[in-house]
């Protein structure tokens, strides 16, 4: 993929271990400006069709085939066709405005190409074939939108529990009120076998009901996809095999909630869930929510207040574009921010602040190192979470040109602690310096140590509706 040329643009706020760092809303404002102003811009329009019919759509312009500039189309094209994928969702993507770039992208979508994992994953979630269509102008496909209420109900004996990949968090949730909470290490994205986490979890589930006069509804966050409730695709499950995935992975939470006196259950991506979180502590909506723990999770809630059923999916969303940036070890692809928002971006930099980590750690264990020295003052581990801070405010101006936001809520593993109060500080002071509208605009939240910690698994428990009541 051809690099884009940021030559004539200049971070106003340098991240101090990651002078390389070329934020994608800087390389895309820059893109933009010089098709404006060469009197050659052409329109390209992008739809995202997933489940049930629902489009998304976005519109854009390009310079024209014949223009000098013509080969900058082909790598801003591809970020923007990967960003939308992932923050949508689709089976099918419709290219119009551009047969040049329609063919660049199904090329990069087939087999062998540069996002062969993104169209099989794809392919994998919706349960369809992934294609690529090509299209003109006039029969660009109508966008076709859908939100629906989720959560907030908080009436009788209810399990929240947070499945993520370093640690579980499960809450006994009565009326509203957490009556018992706790947090387990728990090493899901290492083992194959099923069984393990069909276990851990019922674990967790059962030490809850213990503080419960009984169960009435189970709620799940958890990273990855869910649909009805079934799991999907998630990176908890990476190293199980696809035939057991098929057989006890999939419907697994749906076996717990059987197990558990088939209650009423309702699993959420992990990312809404922070959302909702935040909606709800609020009492608002326009609500992002970025937990950033094992990887990194994404949610939205919208003016409505309802969840939009797009994949949210940030982990994968390219916010470097730097083309020697990290590489994403699940999907193969560069500057995404799934080592830019998780535990990952801490070890990653690590280094570079001169912190040397013992190998034999895990990576929830490195993590808890870096935030050890950070409590001791040491200036290398300041470094780090200031970075991630920089990372975070020009991540956040990228994610707002395809979100109406008012407010961002900050959860996860990486936020415990000072460090958390370091990096929403430095995030409110690029939005401050480079894009100001934004500053005005945006508020960003960084809830108290407890609600940082098991405040999803809180929430989580809020989403399902007990039967026979309204």
């Amino acid at each position: 993929m051809k690099e884009f040329i940021l030559s004539d643009v200049v971070m106003k706020v340098v991240p101090e271990l990651d002078r390389g760092f070329q934020p994608a809303v800087l390389a895309n404002r820059a893109y933009k400006k010089s098709v404006e102003e060469s009197g050659k811009a052409v329109p390209l329009k992008i739809a995202l069709e997933r489940g049930n019919g629902l489009v998304s759509t976005h519109e854009t312009k390009v310079f024209d085939d014949k223009h000098k500039k013509a080969s900058a189309n082909f790598p801003y094209a591809e970020r923007l066709v990967k960003t939308l994928l992932w923050s949508c969702g689709a089976w099918k993507v419709t290219i119009a405005g551009s047969e040049s770039l329609g063919k660049y992208i199904q090329s990069a979508y087939s087999k062998g190409g540069i996002r062969e994992f993104d169209a099989d994953f794809m392919a994998k979630v919706y349960e369809k074939p992934f294609t690529v269509e090509i299209t003109d102008l006039k029969n660009f496909p109508a966008a076709k939108t859908q939100s629906r209420s989720i959560g907030r109900h908080l009436d009788g004996c209810r399990i929240g529990f947070d499945a993520g990949g370093s640690d579980r968090k499960v809450s006994a949730v009565i009326d509203g009120e957490a009556v018992f909470s706790e947090e387990v290490i728990w090493h899901p994205k290492t083992t194959e076998d099923p069984d393990y986490h069909y276990s851990e979890m019922m674990n967790s589930i059962k030490t809850a009901a213990e503080h419960l006069p009984r169960v009435d509804a189970i709620g799940v966050s958890a990273a990855g996809i869910y649909i009805n409730n079934r799991v999907m695709a998630a990176s908890l499950f990476i190293k199980v095999p696809e035939d057991k995935f098929e057989e006890k992975v999939k419907d697994m939470f749906i076996d717990i909630a059987g197990k558990m006196g088939d209650v009423p259950l309702q699993v959420a991506n992990d990312g809404d869930v922070t959302a909702l979180a935040g909606a709800m502590d609020l009492d608002d909506s326009n609500v992002f929510g970025i937990a950033m723990g094992t990887s990194e999770a994404g949610g939205y809630v919208d003016g409505k207040g309802h969840i939009t059923g797009k994949l949210n999916e940030l982990a994968f969303v390219p916010v470097d574009f730097n083309p020697k940036a990290a590489v994403h070890e699940w999907s193969g692809d560069f500057g995404c921010g799934a080592n830019y928002f998780s535990q990952d971006a801490v070890i990653k930099l690590a280094p570079a602040a001169g912190i040397e980590l013992d190998e034999k750690l895990t990576p929830a264990e490195k993590l808890k190192f870096v935030q050890k020295l950070h409590e001791k003052g040491h200036d290398g581990a300041v470094k780090i979470f200031e970075t991630v801070g920089v990372y975070l405010g020009y991540a956040i101006a990228y994610y707002a040109q395809f979100y109406d936001i008012k407010h961002i809520l900050i959860l996860g593993r990486v936020t415990s602690g000072n460090g958390g109060v370091l990096i929403k500080g430095k995030a409110e002071n690029v939005l401050k310096t480079e894009f100001p509208e934004l500053a005005d605009k945006i508020r960003l939240h960084l809830p108290d140590e407890s609600s940082r910690r098991v405040g999803q698994s809180i929430a989580a428990a809020s989403l399902p509706k007990i039967k026979n009541r309204l």
